[in-house]
Formats: structure tokens, C-alpha cells, sequence
């Protein structure tokens, strides 16, 4: 299975159009795709490391994987998920971009933490009074983002613990609640990579 993937790019032989699929016909999912967590950090990236903390919404990370995908960004999830990573949702938002993106599943946060030592973690919190353009960001960055706003608050021991280097916000009216997740993901991994000169795109 490894062979079939290149990271970030979908092999030549492949055409942009067409579905992915394994041996016996069946589209490839974000979970064959996976990369491990010691190989992910080993990967030479153009733009900072993505991480979703917790993630409730199949949309969202489907959303994410996408923009990973056309990026070159690799996505981290952080269990416990609120959602089976084989949901049709999640799919659907990726659309077919699951085998050009390389997700990592890791059981705990200590376990992100563990496999990327060399990493400064950068949460993106509206408790944070710096703003996310503040930044010089690097390819080995790993960028936070807790769990989708609902009845649950950030979980304060991750977003602001001792393992985070930096918190920063996105600016907002202040009438209004918040951003969806994968927009805010969007925002900070395109200004992060605007400021490393948008290397590999075109």
C-alpha cells in the first residue's frame, strides 16, 4: 500500500480525475493513507505541521485533508474524534484527495508531542492576545487547533500547556462567536506558507 502514494502529489501515472482505488476496486480512505507518526516527523514539509485536537465534525477534517492535500501539509489527529474515520462525510468533503494527503492518528496528545520534540507547538485560541500575522513560522511548526466551539471549551491543559510555545488569535467582530474550524486552519496555513514564499506551489 505504501508504494501507491507519494507525499503530497498523486503518482504521474494517475490523472487528477480519476477515484483512487485498491486492488479490488474499492476508493482508497484517509485510513489506508495513514503515515506514522515517526515517519511524519522524519518528512521534509513546505509548510508547518496541522493539528486538529479532538476533532467533533466529519466535514471539517474532510474540509482539512484537503487543504492539506494541495498544500503539502501534514494533518495530525489527536483522539478521542468524534466520528468514525470511515463516515461518508468526511469523504465527501475530501472529496478524492485522501491519497494525496497524509494524515497521522495519534492515540493522546503526549503522543504528538513524543514523536515531534523538535517542533514548537503554536495554538490558535480566542483566549490568546497575539495575533496569528505575529508569527515567523517554520516548515517544522506544528499548528493547533483545539475542538470545534460548542458546549465544550477549550481544553485549557492542551491549548495553553507547557508544551505550547506560542498562543495566537485570528481577529474578530466582537458581536460574533467564531470561525468554523477548517477556515481558520485555511487562514493560518496559507499565511504560514505566504511567508515561506509559497515554496513547492505555483
Amino acid at each position: 500500500m505504501e508504494s501507491m502514494y507519494e507525499y503530497g502529489y498523486r503518482k504521474s501515472t494517475v490523472r487528477t480525475d480519476e477515484l483512487v482505488t485498491d486492488a479490488h476496486g474499492n476508493p482508497i480512505s484517509v485510513v489506508d493513507a495513514m503515515l506514522k507518526a515517526e515517519d511524519a516527523a522524519k518528512s521534509t514539509t513546505i509548510t508547518p505541521h496541522l493539528c486538529y485536537y479532538s476533532p467533533r465534525i466529519p466535514g471539517n477534517t474532510g474540509s482539512a485533508i484537503r487543504l492539506c492535500a494541495v498544500t503539502g501539509t501534514i494533518l495530525h489527529l489527536v483522539e478521542p474524534l468524534g466520528f468514525n474515520l470511515h463516515d461518508t462525510k468526511l469523504r465527501r468533503a475530501g472529496l478524492d484527495y485522501h491519497d494525496m494527503a497524509h494524515v497521522v492518528l495519534h492515540p493522546n496528545f503526549q503522543s504528538l508531542v513524543d514523536s515531534m520534540p523538535g517542533s514548537r507547538i503554536i495554538a490558535f485560541t480566542a483566549n490568546a492576545t497575539k495575533l496569528y500575522t505575529e508569527v515567523q513560522y517554520r516548515p517544522t511548526d506544528i499548528l493547533l487547533f483545539g475542538p470545534e466551539p460548542g458546549d465544550i471549551p477549550d481544553p485549557m491543559d492542551i491549548m495553553g500547556g507547557p508544551h505550547v510555545a506560542e498562543q495566537v488569535r485570528l481577529p474578530m467582530r466582537p458581536s460574533l462567536r467564531s470561525l468554523n474550524l477548517t477556515n481558520c486552519a485555511s487562514i493560518a496555513i496559507y499565511e504560514a506558507w505566504r511567508q515561506l514564499d509559497f515554496s513547492g506551489g505555483n
